[in-house]
């Protein structure tokens, strides 16, 4: 089945929730140039990563459906923000039909307002602190919730670039599935193509 990229509400207005009822790596495509909103604060989406589903060994799914996991099966058009290392929030749309788990993992923003001088985005860490993203808002409706995906201009192709995901090293044939897409040149993407590091925040969902 073809997918289209763009689903789009009217600008700045929250993407409706059919714009995540596609797989996880179509809407990880087309969230770049989004806008993610929260208290006030809100940044440009530049860098993000699909995880496909419980075959996806990447995914938190293919541990099993649990208590910290069991929002990734849905409904789409969720929050999906968990703890890791004890000290960092990461934050996911939940994507796809209801029951089959899957996520998208927004790795960088650029700042577009709200923030109380330079403030750097390019990390899921680092954009879920700066934007008081916490386990509070997990499960939330990005739709109606303060926790918001705005619509926005899409991004051309050329622009972006496409590559394995960080930090999943340990997901054997998984680990080199060219599932993380950024907006090249973006000072708001974590990290170049050639960097993939085990254990990095946000490996997962």
């Amino acid at each position: 089945m073809a997918w289209t990229v763009n689903i789009a509400g009217r600008p700045e207005h929250p993407l409706p929730h059919s714009f995540y009822e596609r797989p996880a790596r179509v809407v990880a495509r087309a969230l770049l140039g989004k806008v993610l909103a929260h208290q006030g604060r809100s940044g440009r989406i530049v860098e993000t990563e699909a995880y496909v589903g419980a075959h996806d060994l990447a995914c938190h799914a293919s541990r099993g459906r649990t208590a910290r996991t069991s929002i990734l099966w849905g409904p789409p058009g969720r929050a999906y923000v968990y703890f890791v290392y004890g000290m960092h929030w990461c934050f996911n749309a939940v994507t796809g039909r209801e029951g089959r788990p899957a996520a998208v993992l927004v790795r960088g923003l650029e700042p577009l307002g709200g923030f109380d001088g330079p403030v750097r985005l390019d990390g899921p860490a680092r954009l879920c602190k700066a934007l008081g993203i916490t386990g509070a808002q997990n499960g939330a409706d990005l739709a109606v919730s303060s926790l918001r995906i705005l619509d926005g201009p899409p991004v051309r192709g050329r622009d972006v670039a496409r590559g394995p995901r960080i930090g999943v090293d340990y997901a054997e044939e998984w680990a080199e599935a060219p599932l993380r897409f950024w907006i090249q040149g973006s000072p708001g993407v974590s990290r170049g193509p050639a960097s993939r590091r085990r254990g990095q925040p946000g490996s997962g969902p």
